[in-house]
């Protein structure tokens, strides 16, 4: 089957990710739903073919901890000449609770997988996009000190700083590259849609991040203790209730809800020309004061793309989105 459009799903294998590519597959038998993580051990995107009878799903590796990786992915997407991408949902991430680790890029992993190697993708994939293409990226409620979430605040003072801590930093609560990332997500969503919209407007390109809201039961933890994966996956699940009155009913959801969620931002015709906006799900709203300030969204963009570009001619590219 000739495919008109893609999409691409950044840890879609599991998860929220898994259900926002079975929504949009079953959606759009005649879209190429990619499946894009590290590894796929249960087999996702068979899954998904199996369930809807199509044949429209494909898993795609991707470590974006690896800029190296990246490139290569990009460079395969190229040569293999898939169809333009229609949305592309820049959602994995993961926490590391203890002290900072970092990639062999030399970054903190944290920053690394859920901001740098996100950007450094989109980049890359800029010449695939159609005309009208979406991007959703994954944020988190954290990124907001008046949300009442049990993370610590994020502590932004340069993107330089995130991506190589210093030593307080780095030694300290690992959750907080967490949500330091998270709001750095929200800033690169203005940052990019303010540059899309005064360099390439004909694009029509749209960028916008989302709260999916406390997922129960998730991959998120995967690299926390034994314990605390435990109470995340089998006992918070179990007291819903409780968690609900403590951080608000309307934020805690189902994969699935959030899920649908994503591909309703993707896909909708009600989101078509919406443009650089902060959803809770699908319901728009203001993030934190502090993801509104220019200069950190303009020092973030900054190091992002010196990070991301390997030369001179490769960051004007980037500047110019061509």
């Amino acid at each position: 089957m000739d495919f008109k459009r893609s999409v691409i799903i950044t840890g879609g294998t599991m998860n929220m990710g898994y259900h926002a590519a079975l929504t949009i597959a079953r959606q759009h038998p005649e879209w190429l739903v990619v499946l894009s993580s590290r590894s796929d051990s249960k087999h996702a995107a068979d899954a998904i073919n199996t369930t809807l009878s199509q044949k429209n799903t494909i898993y795609l590796p991707l470590d974006l901890s690896s800029t190296q990786n990246i490139r290569t992915y990009a460079k395969d997407w190229t040569l293999k000449g898939y169809p333009p991408i229609q949305a592309l949902l820049l959602n994995a991430a993961l926490q590391f609770p203890g002290e900072a680790e970092f990639t062999e890029d030399g970054i903190e992993k944290t920053f690394a997988i859920t901001h740098a190697g996100h950007a450094l993708l989109f980049h890359l994939l800029v010449p695939h996009l159609a005309t009208g293409a979406r991007v959703v990226v994954t944020a988190s409620g954290v990124h907001d000190p008046k949300q009442p979430t049990g993370m610590p605040h994020p502590v932004y003072t340069t993107a330089e700083a995130l991506a190589h801590p210093p030593t307080e930093l780095a030694k300290g609560d690992g959750r907080v590259h967490y949500v330091n990332t998270k709001l750095s997500n929200v800033l690169w969503t203005y940052a990019l849609q303010k540059r899309l919209d005064r360099a390439v407007p004909e694009h029509g390109v749209s960028v916008n991040s989302m709260d999916p809201g406390l997922m129960l039961g998730t991959g998120l933890t995967r690299e926390y203790s034994p314990i605390m994966r435990w109470v995340w996956t089998h006992l918070f699940p179990k007291i819903m209730p409780i968690l609900r009155l403590a951080f608000g009913a309307a934020n805690i959801k189902t994969p699935q809800q959030s899920g649908e969620a994503l591909a309703r931002l993707a896909m909708a015709e009600e989101f078509a020309s919406v443009k650089g906006k902060y959803f809770q799900g699908t319901k728009e709203q203001e993030s934190s004061v502090e993801s509104y300030e220019v200069k950190k969204q303009d020092d973030l963009w900054e190091w992002t793309v010196k990070f991301a570009a390997r030369d001179s001619e490769e960051l004007a590219q980037f500047e110019r989105f061509a």
